[in-house]
């Protein structure tokens, strides 16, 4: 049996964890380490001014207790932790989710789900991130583990050949099982945040703001992940670790010959 690590960044108490945890259960030994309080939006934080705890939960499925930890860090510091002082040894793979809304195009960069995964790709491990394009905390999570239980499938047996360097970020429509129309393997899709504030007065008189921006696509192409969502299919993106932007290297060292050159 393989060893399979459990992250999130919606905290060890949401459904979604505990319904990734049921699937991936079949397919190996599952240890769970994820946040004690929500942390959607940390992106690769890591904590590194303050001390990491860590207690243990009593976390179980189909009435079975599994391992399982609490940690008060990011979802990075859950993988960094699990490898080093709970398990002791890497993973055969790393798992991160179900979470509680799209983690599509832009989002990738801010999500605490996905960059558990990337941490996970990051050491070396086969690492897999999972978003149900709902934000209900108490979304149905059937259709999600369908999906979830056929991509573990076709990858777990062959896990020696899944890519390296890469993190799969799988979006999830929310619909029924039988209304999803399939599976498409996507790019991400360009897009960013137009951010509006709402600004509030708290009980002393003093202001504060809540953050309320709405996505905008900028992408005409139609095999992105939005897109796929949107049209009621799965989206599969791989997500590499190098961020190169090769096909411009070219231009900025042209760009800056002359500071180059004067700086020998």
């Amino acid at each position: 049996m393989i060893d399979i690590l459990i992250c999130n960044d919606d905290d060890i108490t949401s459904r979604g964890i505990k319904a990734l945890a049921e699937v991936a259960s079949d397919f190996g030994n599952v240890t769970v380490v994820a946040p004690n309080s929500p942390q959607s939006g940390m992106g690769h934080a890591i904590s590194i001014g303050e001390p990491l705890r860590l207690y243990e939960y009593n976390f179980k499925i189909n009435g079975k207790s599994i391992p399982a930890f609490a940690c008060s860090g990011t979802p990075v510091d859950c993988v960094k932790l699990a490898t080093a002082e709970i398990l002791h040894h890497k993973p055969h793979l790393v798992l991160s989710g179900i979470n509680h809304g799209a983690n599509y195009s832009i989002s990738v960069f801010y999500s605490g789900t996905m960059s558990a995964a990337v941490e996970g790709a990051i050491e070396g491990i086969p690492a897999i991130g999972f978003s149900l394009c709902d934000y209900d905390p108490k979304a149905d999570m059937s259709a999600s583990q369908k999906i979830v239980y056929e991509i573990l499938n076709k990858y777990v047996p062959k896990l020696n050949e899944f890519p390296k360097n890469v993190a799969l970020n799988i979006n999830i429509p929310p619909r029924k099982y039988e209304e999803i129309k399939g599976i498409k393997i996507t790019r991400q899709a360009m897009g960013r945040f137009v951010e509006e504030f709402d600004r509030r007065i708290d009980p002393y008189g003093q202001p504060y703001y809540w953050l309320v921006g709405k996505f905008k696509l900028q992408d005409n192409r139609e095999d992105v992940d939005y897109v796929a969502v949107q049209e009621g299919f799965v989206s599969v993106t791989p997500i590499r670790l190098e961020l190169t932007a090769e096909e411009v290297l070219n231009k900025v060292s042209e760009d800056l010959r002359e500071i180059i050159r004067e700086q020998g």
